[in-house]
Parts: structure tokens; sequence; C-alpha cells
């Protein structure tokens, strides 16, 4: 799926410019720790997330993510949409939850891209 769909899919709104929205995009994560974002995504995976800070354009440019939607109507600040410009990293805001986000995003063959945690205390 692209990123010009998913945007129309979520209801969202594209935040910057200049990226390339026809970026394929086959998985997503969703979660609001960068580490376990970190410790857990698979490579061109989409971030959902309520986190509204420059840290998560920081840590999607580590993991590799095609593209962030901030969940619940976030605004990001300038300084967000700014380092998301100049990374060239597709950012949305979408007004609905996580889990209508991950729910509609299923529904259209976008799979978990979260890889399993070992809870080994209780294994």
């Amino acid at each position: 799926m692209k990123i010009d769909e998913i945007v129309v899919l979520v209801e969202g709104k594209l935040l910057t410019h200049g990226a390339n929205n026809n970026l394929e995009v086959a998985g997503a994560f969703a979660g609001d720790l960068m580490s376990d974002v970190l410790a857990t995504i698979k490579p061109e995976a989409i971030l959902l997330t309520g986190l509204n800070n420059p840290q998560v354009i920081r840590t999607a440019l580590i993991a590799d993510i095609r593209l962030v939607i901030l969940a619940r109507g976030k605004i990001p600040s300038e300084e967000m949409i700014e380092l998301a410009n100049n990374e060239g990293m597709p950012l949305i805001s979408s007004p609905l939850g996580l889990f209508e986000l991950s729910a509609r995003l299923a529904k259209n063959n976008i799979v978990s891209f979260e890889q399993g945690f070992k809870l080994s205390r209780y294994e």
C-alpha cells in the first residue's frame, strides 16, 4: 500500500512535503515507547504512535521506518515537522486512535511488523 493511499485510509493529513509518497509499505507497529520500537520493529514499516516529539522522527530514521502516523489528532511542533521534512520522512496526523488505526491497516492487508517479546520470567 502506498503512502498516499494510507492518508485516505486513516482520514489523515500529510504534514510534510518532499518525501516519496509512492513508497510501498507492507507492515506496521503501534506504540509509544521508542525503546520498544527500536527493539522490535522490522524495517520499511509504518509507525503508529501517540507520542508527539522530534525523538519519534529520530527513532524512525534509525529503525528504517517508511512513515509515521500520529494518532488521536496530535499536531506536532514545527521542530518535529521541520526535522521530518529535512529527513524526507512522511508524517501524518490522524484523528483516529491507535486501535482504530491498527484495525484499518490490518483490514487492508498491512501486517504487524512487531516482533515478539520474550517474557523469560513467564516462560
